[in-house]
């Protein structure tokens, strides 16, 4: 794994970790989550939270 895709994937693990903390404080963002029927849903709800998440490491 190169430096740049350990950053990469480091800012990911990161930014999952802090949606994760963010269904516990942030009242309705679990429902929010439980009501995407797909991938794609999620990654933009993600995004419209501020998370970017849809970028792999590799890519």
């Amino acid at each position: 794994m190169s430096k740049e895709d350990l950053r990469i994937f480091l800012e990911k693990v990161h930014n999952l970790n802090a949606l994760v903390a963010s269904l516990e404080t942030v009242p309705g963002r679990k429902a929010d989550l439980e009501n995407c029927e797909n991938h794609d849903q999620v990654i933009s709800l993600a995004k419209s939270w501020g998370f970017e998440i849809s970028r792999r490491w590799g890519e």
